[in-house]
């Protein structure tokens, strides 16, 4: 996801307590803000950001930081130590970091439930101010040294860092800050507010919420922690062990915003061990996920076998991945094809839930596609993420590099597949793979219909005259529906493959890449087996985090229980 300009916000957030006929509630008056996207920063030779990125580079590289699990205000260190290392070095180890065993979840569910009761009296316009005061953090004071920690922890390149762990995250807290200052103008019908006022106001759930964070996306970990803690909730936030060092970051930026203690527990932990821990407590009041089906499915399924013990139904939000289809007709801008191609699936070794992963390309058009995808192909800098010239860099750990390795040695073995372009891997000194280009002959490969989740574009080339059956494929051979593109310039076809393509994708896109959702322009999240669809980046998604109640007041005693036509 992509943020493009700036957002200004009014930190002029008061509370007043109005009364109407004597109403006991108070109402919420919180100035009105711009709403506007963070820049993309340029980050040009000579400039101040690339200077002072430079300069947090070197002292992020320069040590290995030590991160405790932090519940409330104590930070514990125990002996159950792990490092998170560089992908494109993984002989440096950039973070030491601590597991939290069942015994120090428990502790840091304990601590988030009292946290909730004291977070959820704090006013609406007063967390606004914090979370707008750690946006501004984010914007300057801390802005380098997110971008560094990414790059260096998640090897990302300075433009995938900055679109991320600057902008996005930016973004995140700022455009969920307007989405729930907006929602709080609603108020109910009050038909006559001298007899009845009837209002509307926003709690947190009782309890705590699990936040579940992939390594893919800083801004992710700050979403899914931080949006809702917003809204009134405490939450246990269990980092990726590959995004550790970017996502500690953003807790002691919000730390030093405001956020109270025990409002947010930074708890590092076997993925096993804190869901078996959360799912066994009556206190779980939701889950916020960004991960793999399977895992999701594990939570899910715990949650729904312990039904009975929790106090509210769990709240479960999950984004799991996609096998996202770029398809081309046979009036597409070859150019446009091609370009959007290449970013699509190999910026970030495709990385990205929403990488372009599988492509339906013409007969006719194939031949000109092929050249420009090698030729691009061919260009392609793939090295260390802090050099400005790479285009990308290693994936993230050995388990990936395994998994992605396996699916390029299916395509040497199979006489279904053809490795056109790329397929070298080499893990000596950082888990590096080539961008690969597989050609299928079968359209139900596993390599078309897996999520693979790195660098490998299978092509299924299809004859021009079944661009009917070749979109039926879309929606029917694989499980997941997050994102897709479809290329064109016949605007009847274009209008019919919209409405054909409706269910295969949560964020579709027409002569433009499945990947780049920009908070507030296209908010994220897919259908089927690619999650709940609950569109992070969009309005809703702050108040699917929200316990509302509903007030009536009433001002003229009731002195009777007879209706008038009983009395005729």
């Amino acid at each position: 996801m992509l943020s493009l300009c700036k957002q200004t916000l009014s930190s002029s957030l008061q509370r007043t307590a109005v009364r109407c006929a004597g109403s006991v509630v108070p109402e919420m008056k919180i100035s009105d803000f711009d709403v506007k996207n963070e820049p993309v920063l340029s980050y040009l030779k000579g400039s101040k950001e690339r200077t002072e990125l430079e300069k947090a580079l070197n002292e992020a590289s320069s040590t290995t930081e030590d991160v405790p699990i932090v519940i409330g205000d104590k930070e514990i260190r125990n002996n159950d130590v792990r490092y998170q290392v560089m992908p494109h070095n993984h002989k440096k180890k950039l973070a030491k970091f601590y597991y939290a065993d069942k015994t120090l979840l428990q502790k840091a569910i304990e601590t988030a439930c009292e946290a909730q009761k004291k977070w959820d009296a704090v006013p609406i316009p007063e967390r606004l101010r914090i979370w707008e005061k750690a946006a501004s953090l984010m914007a300057n004071e801390y802005r380098a040294k997110l971008n560094a920690a990414t790059m260096l922890g998640q090897a990302k390149t300075i433009i995938q860092a900055e679109i991320d762990s600057a902008a996005e995250l930016i973004d995140f807290f700022r455009l969920n800050s307007y989405f729930l200052k907006e929602a709080t103008k609603y108020q109910p019908i009050s038909e006559d507010p001298k007899v009845t006022k009837n209002s509307m106001r926003y709690r947190g759930i009782d309890g705590f919420i699990a936040a579940v964070s992939p390594f893919n996306f800083t801004a992710i970990g700050g979403n899914l922690a931080y949006t809702p803690a917003l809204i009134g909730n405490a939450v246990l936030w269990k980092p990726s062990d590959t995004a550790l060092l970017s996502n500690w970051t953003i807790f002691n930026i919000c730390r030093e915003a405001g956020v109270p203690p025990g409002v947010v527990n930074f708890v590092p932990a076997d993925g096993p061990v804190f869901g078996d821990t959360i799912t066994a407590s009556p206190h779980l009041a939701g889950i916020n996920f960004t991960g793999s089906v399977p895992t999701f499915t594990r939570l899910w399924k715990q949650v729904g076998e312990n039904i009975g013990i929790y106090r509210n139904f769990p709240r479960l939000i999950g984004e799991c991945g996609g096998k996202n289809y770029h398809f081309i007709h046979p009036t597409a801008d070859v150019d446009s094809v091609v370009n959007g191609t290449i970013r699509s699936a190999f910026e970030f070794c495709g990385q990205k839930c929403s990488a372009c992963s599988r492509m339906y390309v013409p007969e006719s058009l194939w031949p000109k596609i092929k050249e420009g995808l090698l030729a691009k192909r061919s260009q392609l800098k793939i090295g260390d993420p802090t050099d400005p010239h790479s285009f990308t860099s290693a994936v993230i750990d050995d388990k990936a590099f395994k998994r992605i390795k396996g699916y390029i040695d299916h395509a040497r073995s199979s006489s279904n597949l053809e490795i056109i372009g790329g397929g070298k891997c080499d893990d000596s000194v950082g888990y590096f793979i080539e961008p690969t280009i597989v050609e299928s002959k079968d359209p139900k490969d596993k390599i078309m219909v897996e999520e693979i989740f790195g660098p490998v574009l299978a092509v299924y080339v299809y004859k021009d005259a079944k661009v009917k059956e070749t979109i039926d494929l879309i929606g029917t051979s694989t499980s997941f529906a997050l994102t897709g593109a479809i290329f064109a310039r016949d605007e009847k076809f274009l209008k019919s493959a919209v409405e054909e393509l409706k269910m295969t994708a949560g964020n579709f896109y027409v002569n433009d890449k499945s990947t780049g959702s920009v908070v507030g322009q296209q908010p994220f999240g897919g259908a089927r087996l690619s999650g709940t669809n609950d569109k992070a980046g969009g309005p809703h998604y702050v108040l699917r985090w929200g316990n509302p109640q509903a007030i009536k007041e009433t001002f003229v005693p009731l002195s009777e229980i007879e209706y008038p036509y009983m009395k005729q």
